[in-house]
């Protein structure tokens, strides 16, 4: 049996579609007021439940095998305490209680490099130290950007022609298929390789923002109107919040620093994932021509 919390997210949700496509028994962990129909219908074993409340995490552990932890905080809403810290913190020790087998946990590129502004990244990184040292065996995953986490921004461009671009538009990302990260998120628990390792995750190829509206383009044969925002003009929407809501302001660190930093892998951490894991990452191009194109 596999827990996967986070279930109805846009990871969760394709680790719990591919468990059940293997034909895998899955215990999805969802919240009563999200939309778990379609996996209560793939076969999925559906347990209600609140990550913030450690009765819940301790039901949820008995009798599973392996634990793919897939849920975060909502930006806008703050939460990294509670969601990313501590629920996590809570979830490994009774997983340790369970006997559990295997613990897969989704961290995030760039969650060793001390962001100090973002409460999700410094969450994630007290998460992965637990987790190592916490003698269950263990994978740690480091996605970069999700490509689902863009399509709605190409279907807006898709029926406007328009693309808002914020931030630098020469900072380099290395997106990756988010159907990819679920394969080896389910994949980690059978790879001996991947036993007790943290593994960068991204797509098979380093582009720049500004080069994200152009492969939108192409899908759609169009010619993007990309409508670029200075950080400085996000910064100050910041500090105007911050009058008023101090926690919304602090919140948004998170947003901050993915907005003003580069996250990609490296071609050598891109071939070693596919060597370990047996697969080819699949290209932002590819996965948007996949769920958007014609």
């Amino acid at each position: 049996m596999f827990l996967v919390t986070g279930a109805t997210g846009g990871l969760g949700r394709r680790i719990v579609r591919q468990l059940r496509d293997r034909e895998l028994p899955v215990r999805a962990f969802v919240r009563l007021t999200s939309n778990y129909s379609e996996l209560e219908q793939r076969g999925a074993e559906i347990f209600i439940g609140d990550l913030t409340r450690e009765r819940d995490l301790q039901r949820a552990c008995r009798g599973v095998k392996y634990i793919i932890s897939a849920h975060g905080s909502n930006e806008a809403s703050g939460g990294a305490a509670e969601l990313d810290y501590r629920a996590n913190i809570d979830l490994i020790d009774f997983a340790k209680e369970a006997s559990v087998e295997h613990f897969v946990f989704i961290s995030v590129l760039g969650a060793d490099r001390n962001f100090e502004d973002s409460p999700v990244f410094k969450a994630k990184r007290e998460v992965e130290k637990y987790l190592q040292a916490s003698g269950l065996p263990y994978t740690i995953l480091r996605p970069s950007g999700f490509a689902s986490n863009l399509l709605p921004l190409a279907e807006r461009q898709r029926d406007t022609g328009f693309y808002l671009l914020l931030g630098d538009p020469k900072n380099r990302t290395s997106t990756v298929s988010t159907d990819d990260v679920a394969k080896i998120a389910i994949d980690s628990v059978m790879v001996e390789a991947a036993k007790n390792q943290i593994f960068p995750v991204g797509g098979p190829e380093i582009m720049t923002r500004e080069e994200t509206p152009q492969i939108f383009g192409r899908v759609f044969q169009q010619e993007p109107i990309v409508v670029t925002v200075p950080l400085f003009v996000f910064d100050g929407i910041r500090d105007a919040f911050g009058i008023v809501n101090p926690d919304l302001q602090k919140s948004l660190g998170t947003l901050r620093v993915l907005l003003a930093n580069e996250f990609y892998c490296t071609q050598e951490e891109i071939e070693t994932l596919e060597s370990t894991f047996n697969m080819k990452m699949e290209s932002l191009e590819s996965f948007v021509r996949r769920y958007l194109g014609s």
